[in-house]
């Protein structure tokens, strides 16, 4: 199957930047919606086949015109908390999705990828969990080409999750910790990119549906922890249970920049794990192997401090195994 044109929905984003670097790279040419096309004008503008437009891709007409001549549309737009920058989970996740489907028909365009979550259901504990599940039941009913990924949290130099750690470690004496024992398995946002991009043209991948997750599950704490070592910004971790959890979720909810919500908390009750390798041969990446190489950048005194604990780590390696 030969796809040209490909509307990626969500391509100024997190994940969406990776996606379109990547389908440029395979020469095909991206049709990008952003609401500010001057915040990314460093990062895709100047890739070769990429149409970055100012655009809203809430507005049904807007989306015919976006995805008119397109082969195929990606789906990646999504938001962890109700009512962010004026979008509710309704609006951004179901509201979205219909209408993506809708234009799809109108468009005459078969082919959709749709980005959801790992725990994606109508009766999911959260309003997040559940807004995913009700989009991929849209999608799944469609009569499209569909394919839908489920990852569990997605990590990369840009990420709002280990850098979120990492600057609450810089800042705070002690982290007061919420849901410590949930589980996630994360996984590296080039290979999310990858299998996305990958399964565009796949006949193989029609009507499946793909969990994304990492090579290892990590509670809550160990991700904290972890990040604490690498950064050299260790602090003291302690765990609350559920009532000191929503409690602090809803202060968090009250504060500018809403680092945490009581939904994020719900979310949190079922693990993001999964035993399904990743699809298409994509080789999943640790996160050991790549995360140091921006939380260790934040300072030279972080620097010096992940060398000199690499250098303690293999002088007890026994002699001939290093």
């Amino acid at each position: 199957m030969i796809i040209n044109d490909v509307c990626v929905i969500g391509g100024s984003g997190f994940v969406g930047r990776h996606v379109s670097h990547q389908l440029c790279a395979r020469v095909h040419r991206v049709t990008i919606p952003t609401r500010d096309r001057e915040r990314v004008k460093d990062d895709l503008i100047p890739l070769p086949t990429a149409d970055v437009v100012t655009a809203d891709v809430h507005d049904e007409q807007t989306l015919v015109r976006l995805m008119r001549g397109c082969g195929a549309v990606v789906n990646l737009v999504g938001v962890l908390h109700n009512g962010r920058r004026n979008q509710s989970f309704e609006q951004a996740h179901v509201e979205l999705a219909r209408k993506v489907v809708d234009a799809c028909k109108r468009t005459g365009i078969r082919r959709l990828l749709h980005m959801s979550a790992l725990n994606a259901a109508p009766n999911g504990p959260s309003a997040y969990l559940r807004s995913k599940g009700e989009a991929e039941k849209i999608v799944r009913e469609s009569g499209l080409d569909w394919t839908i990924f489920r990852p569990s949290v997605i990590f990369g130099r840009e990420d709002r999750f280990l850098n979120l750690f990492a600057k609450l470690q810089s800042l705070l004496p002690v982290i007061l910790l919420a849901s410590p024992k949930a589980r996630f398995q994360p996984v590296y946002v080039e290979d999310v990119a990858a299998a996305i991009v990958e399964s565009v043209a796949r006949l193989d991948s029609f009507g499946q549906t793909y969990e994304l997750a990492g090579p290892k599950a990590y509670t809550l704490r160990e991700l904290v922890e972890y990040v604490g070592r690498v950064t050299g910004h260790r602090r003291p971790i302690v765990g609350l249970g559920p009532a000191l959890s929503y409690l602090q979720a809803y202060a968090m909810e009250l504060a500018p920049g809403r680092l945490m919500s009581r939904d994020n908390v719900k979310s949190m009750k079922v693990d993001s794990v999964s035993e399904s390798a990743l699809p298409f041969g994509v080789m999943p990446t640790a996160l050991e192997a790549v995360a140091p190489t921006w939380l260790a950048e934040r300072t030279p005194r972080d620097r010096y401090n992940l060398f000199r604990d690499r250098a303690q780590r293999q002088s007890n390696v026994p002699s001939g195994k290093q």
